[in-house]
């Protein structure tokens, strides 16, 4: 519940903030290009603070917190008193209201820069892109991988951190093909970085169960994993059992505990049976049983699970990396990293009518809402990098040409502009009702598989 709540509460915040940048953009054009504002309002239905500003504007924080809008005065909305008529929107040139409805996206992309500028001027703690394997047969099987190797770049950009790994990657599904620039941890700065070129036709990947690094046939490395367990899920199998945070295991089924991964296997295989566990409370032996509970997992298939997560050691001193800058150079990492983000969802986008991606990645506002409470629990400066990638997702969305969004308004002025008139308001009316069932299909198909995951 407490997690719900926090997820509820981040999603709440995240949203309101972008929707307040997104709004600002139509107010600030609009106002300098002489359009009265009567309302400027975050969230929809009834009010639950309101103020007039000297500028005669209402400000409104309304209860719906689902979205929000600039009311301008236009004379196909209501009647316009002759004295201001010269402030009406629909009364600007075409190029006026262009830039109006334009300001909300572009606001967007502004908004992400500067919460990137912020991540990059306090600094992001992160880990160096290291494989330590490659899974035979796999896109990646011809990386002779002989020590920890860092990827420095892809497709010749450069990357630093797992985050620019994936994000470079997922860009390029679909492609035939990839490349992957690879150099020995210990010789980084020094030796040449060798460049593989993957053959990436037969390259599979779904986003709800891997990274885009891992299907390929890349084995990221991992601290080792220590027999101390860090977890224990609240009302799981192994809290039931009496197992604790801090217990150290010694032996399964009477065999001494070897390694995380074959622990794994065995809990998993061993749904609704029984175990014997011997685990070191502070230096005193206990035999505890526990009954792995039953699941479904990624593949549809049913495994034990315990819930529990054990002690990672400390990541390697030449593994880590701070991701910080200076006053004048966090701007230009932000824009560049804002493009990045970008390109790459276009081509994300792009990549959905091709069949290259499925509908099923399509994510709606629960997922959304997870990864804003998932975000800030990790920290503020992840938050902010959480809240540009929404803010440059929401302002291409919006310059999508449906009628009921920014873009589909954009893609009546610019008819007006090669044609020399406005279009008829019939047109209008059937577009609108065209991008709203669009809009609605969409939301829906987002929503069914927000569910889907749960």
């Amino acid at each position: 519940m407490l997690d719900f709540l926090w997820n509820l509460g981040a999603f709440f915040v995240a949203l309101g903030i972008l929707i307040t940048a997104h709004e600002y953009g139509h107010f600030w054009v609009a106002r300098r290009c002489g359009v009265k504002v009567e309302r400027f309002s975050i969230g929809f239905g009834k009010a639950i603070w309101r103020r007039i500003g000297k500028d005669g504007t209402e400000y409104v924080l309304a209860i719906i917190p689902l979205g929000g809008y600039v009311k301008m005065l236009d004379e196909r909305v209501d009647d316009v008193p002759d004295e201001l008529l010269s402030q009406a929107f629909n009364r600007k040139t075409v190029w006026q209201r262009i830039a109006i409805v334009s300001a909300g996206p572009i606001a967007n992309f502004i908004f992400a820069i500067a919460a990137l500028y912020l991540m990059y001027l306090i600094g992001v703690p992160a880990v160096k892109p290291v494989i330590d394997g490659v899974r035979p047969s796999s896109p990646a099987a011809q990386i002779q991988v002989h020590e920890p190797l860092k990827i420095v770049a892809v497709a010749q950009q450069k990357v630093r951190n797992w985050e620019e790994v994936n994000l470079a990657l997922a860009g390029h599904i679909g492609d035939k093909q990839v490349s992957l620039s690879v150099v020995p941890l210990q010789n980084e700065g020094i030796e040449t970085p060798k460049i593989y070129q993957l053959d990436t036709r037969q390259w599979h990947f779904d986003p709800e169960k891997e990274l885009p690094v891992t299907s390929l046939g890349l084995s990221i490395f991992q601290p080792d994993i220590l027999p101390d367990i860090a977890l224990v899920s609240k009302g799981s199998a192994a809290q039931k059992a009496g197992i604790e945070v801090g217990d150290k295991l010694i032996s399964i089924n009477g065999v001494p505990y070897h390694n995380w991964n074959d622990f794994v296997t065995l809990v998993q295989g061993s749904a609704n049976v029984p175990l014997s566990l011997v685990v070191d409370r502070q230096g005193t032996p206990l035999t505890l049983t526990v009954t792995p509970t039953e699941r479904e997992n990624a593949q549809g298939k049913m495994e034990g699970v315990v819930g529990i997560a054990p002690t990672l050691a400390p990541w390697p001193d030449n593994m880590r990396l701070q991701l910080e800058y200076g006053v004048l150079d966090s701007f230009s990492v932000a824009v560049n990293k804002t493009w990045q983000l970008i390109t790459v969802s276009l081509k994300m986008i792009g990549k959905l009518f091709t069949g290259d991606i499925s509908v099923k990645n399509l994510s709606g506002p629960i997922s959304i809402a997870q990864g804003a409470g998932n975000s800030a629990n990790v920290g503020f400066v992840y938050f902010l990098g959480f809240l540009a990638l929404i803010s440059v997702n929401l302002g291409i969305i919006n310059l999508f040409p449906l009628p009921v969004l920014d873009g589909g308004h954009l893609l009546y002025y610019f008819v007006e502009v090669i044609t020399g008139r406005a279009v008829p308001e019939k047109v209008q009316e059937i577009g609108f009702r065209f991008g709203a069932a669009m809009l609605l299909m969409l939301m829906g198909v987002a929503l069914f598989n927000d569910f889907s995951r749960l």
